[in-house]
């Protein structure tokens, strides 16, 4: 239930990304696992599953009411609570860390339908959100957005795909706080910045030197027409 490119808990066999955090503050919002299903858009079925298979490894997260003078609800425990907090603190520090990393590539728009445009960069040719409609640009992609597979493990791209990918080896491996900066080298002047959990690395098994696909949506691809002189 996590996001490419998003922090997320691994706890027992139990994965926790942002969308489950989501479905219990709207749970602790509204008093209700329907009204907040209602709230995000999603199906209640769905969520009162996910969250079932989460209490199986975590323990009681929603206690339930059926009936009486109110009609039933839903409250989340402590043990809830807790599972929130926690999650912040980890996407607060993911999220600081990733502010500062971008990674910038010359590149040309090639093709562009209102502001999603193909363009051809030295790295490769990716889909993006483009500023105007200049030819030259200057892509940028945060490191919070990208996600690291193995090539072996990478789904295979479509022409509609809203997701780049860009093939490379690993440069280099920060570790920082149950972080790491792995930095990609995919073929441009200047490397693909990276930011992933400590989980995510070990569960890649990663080493310099290792070849990865490296995957980031189209909304998360910004080009910046390029301002030239003379």
């Amino acid at each position: 239930m996590k996001s490419p490119g998003e922090p997320f808990l691994e706890i027992g066999d139990v994965t926790v990304g942002e969308r489950d955090v989501e479905a219990l503050r709207a749970i602790a919002e509204y008093g209700s696992m329907n009204q907040a299903a209602s709230a995000l858009g999603r199906s209640y079925a769905r969520i009162q599953q996910r969250i079932s298979a989460l209490e199986e490894t975590l323990g009681l997260l929603v206690t339930r009411q059926r009936g009486g003078e109110g009609g039933g609800g839903s409250e989340l425990t402590e043990n809830a609570h807790e599972l929130i907090a926690r999650f912040d603190r980890l996407r607060a520090e993911f999220s600081g860390l990733a502010r500062s990393e971008e990674s910038v590539f010359s590149g040309t728009v090639i093709e562009q339908v209102e502001s999603l445009g193909l363009i051809e960069t030295e790295a490769g040719v990716v889909r993006g959100i483009v500023s105007g409609d200049a030819d030259a640009v200057q892509v940028s992609v945060r490191s919070d957005a990208v996600a690291l597979t193995t090539p072996a493990e990478a789904p295979q791209p479509t022409d509609t795909s809203v997701r780049n990918q860009l093939r490379g080896t690993v440069g280099d491996i920060e570790r920082e706080s149950g972080i790491a900066r792995v930095t990609v080298d995919v073929g441009a002047d200047t490397p693909l910045r990276t930011l992933v959990t400590q989980t995510s690395l070990d569960k890649l098994d990663l080493a310099v030197g290792d070849t990865v696909v490296a995957s980031f949506k189209a909304t998360a691809t910004r080009a910046i027409p390029t301002h030239r002189t003379g």
